[in-house]
């Protein structure tokens, strides 16, 4: 059965951060709110967490996963960015953007796209996120709670805990998330390609 938290949208209670934080690092995944929608988040190194969040949503193996990241320091660590991205991106970020970068040695081989040994990542603009992700101390493996089958992401934290208890670890409920999933960028052939519309502006790359 999932914990459900009810967090300070601003000021996220740091007893239940670092609880939930607790439940990450001993390998649980957990439903926490993003400046886009609700996502998926366990451990880079969590392999069971990686195949319960492939089964949740019925993915296959070509499916970007995303790092989300505290910040630049952090993503930059996983992949690897040109002078031209590293300006695009830097002036998008903190927000809702996901960029596909070529991986560096550091990610994680079974998240890296199958041909493009690429990955995701992203640094999300949303207090509980932030306050999660800078207690944990390095990215979360996540992917966005978007059901099998169904065309928007869940957006109250009381019906994830009520259709994913017995799948999901943590629920952390902040109030209402957007239904919106990330607008996703892909550098990894050197110019920008849109290839997902979605909350952030696409604009600044088409």
């Amino acid at each position: 059965m999932a914990k459900y938290f009810d967090v300070h949208p601003e000021n996220p209670q740091q007893r239940i951060i670092g609880q939930v934080a607790e439940m990450i690092r001993a390998g649980g995944l957990v439903s926490y709110p993003t400046d886009s929608c609700f996502a998926l988040g366990c451990q880079i190194g969590n392999r069971d967490g990686l195949e319960r969040i492939r089964s949740i949503r019925q993915l296959d193996d070509r499916h970007h996963f995303t790092l989300m990241c505290q910040d630049f320091a952090q993503l930059g660590h996983f992949v690897r960015i040109d002078n031209a991205a590293f300006r695009a991106i830097k002036a998008t970020t903190p927000g809702s953007y996901t960029f596909i970068l070529p991986a560096t040695k550091e990610a994680p081989r079974r998240l890296l796209h199958p041909k493009k040994k690429t990955v995701g990542v992203r640094i999300p603009d949303h207090v509980v996120a932030q306050a999660l992700l800078a207690e944990l101390g390095e990215p979360l493996l996540s992917s966005t709670l978007l059901l099998p089958d169904e065309d928007k992401p869940l957006t109250q934290g009381w019906e994830i805990k009520e259709r994913l208890d017995h799948v999901v670890d943590a629920v952390i409920d902040s109030g209402e998330c957007g239904t919106e999933p990330t607008t996703v960028v892909d550098f990894s052939q050197g110019e920008p390609e849109v290839v997902r519309r979605g909350a952030g502006d696409p604009a600044r790359f088409d």
